[in-house]
């Protein structure tokens, strides 16, 4: 299997998950120019796209999913109470593109298993996903307010997991956002923090999870430094060592990453 971070972060989420025949978008929140550029930047075509698949209808995730579908023909996969919370933001859609997947049933796109599973954020129904082909499980859990018994379960199998560190606490509290905002982040459905988040890896840890990635990384709240050396030592504390016992990486807000094999 293939992954590649096209973009990371609280201006926009667009992530690539694939096969030799199976090319699939996670979220398209950025604009159709940019995620563009940015699969060819990896070497992909959207004409090979089968899916743009939603977590969830904020905009930071679904920006371009509309005109994506109708420049390259792609299907739009979201669940029923996503599908009519985006609706008008997405626009018209042929209808043999409109997927529409009841709550957290899994479905299959091409050879890879979708797997949803519920995140606690404010959306009408957010979904991390589990992308499963052969024996390799790849899970993308962002944009949850709290590390859930449910996301812990569904993504502790995996090889390869995208994990949200968006923001560091003390950072969000004496920083910019006003304060209501700053509640909504900290509340059991808004974001991940960076401690929150080592926290989680240790729960979830074993031998089959090769390599973690921190994403959605707060612009104004976070930095990709800091992130990296808190999880990092929380997880130095309980005697994991990155590159012996697991890979921690680091999606990036703002620019392309390196194409990931999961084998």
């Amino acid at each position: 299997m293939e992954f590649c971070s096209l973009y990371s972060g609280s201006s926009g989420n667009s992530l690539y998950v694939g096969t030799e025949r199976t090319k699939i978008l996670v979220d398209s929140g950025l604009s159709g120019k940019r995620i563009q550029e940015g699969m060819k930047e990896v070497g992909l075509n959207p004409v090979d796209l089968k899916g743009i698949v939603i977590t969830h209808e904020h905009d930071d995730h679904i920006k371009s999913a509309g005109i994506l579908s109708r420049r390259f023909n792609i299907p739009i996969y979201a669940n029923t109470k996503t599908w009519e919370a985006m609706i008008r933001s997405v626009g018209e859609v042929e209808r043999e593109n409109i997927k529409i997947f009841d709550g957290y049933n899994p479905f299959e796109i091409g050879d890879i298993t979708v797997v949803p599973f519920e995140i606690p954020h404010d959306a009408a129904c957010p979904c991390g996903y589990s992308f499963i082909h052969d024996k390799n499980k790849i899970s993308v859990a962002t944009d949850i307010g709290y590390a859930s018994e449910t996301v812990k379960d569904n993504i502790k199998d995996s090889d390869f997991i995208l994990l949200e560190a968006n923001h560091d606490v003390e950072m969000l509290k004496v920083g910019p956002y006003p304060y209501p905002l700053k509640l909504r982040i900290l509340s059991e459905v808004g974001h991940l923090s960076n401690e929150n988040c080592g926290v989680m890896i240790m729960d979830i840890l074993n031998s089959k999870i090769k390599k973690v990635m921190l994403g959605h990384l707060s612009n104004t709240n976070n930095y990709p430094e800091l992130a990296m050396r808190t999880v990092l030592s929380i997880l130095e504390m309980n005697g994991i060592k990155d590159g012996r016992d697991v890979d921690i990486d680091i999606a990036l807000r703002d620019r392309v990453g390196r194409m990931q094999i999961i084998k």
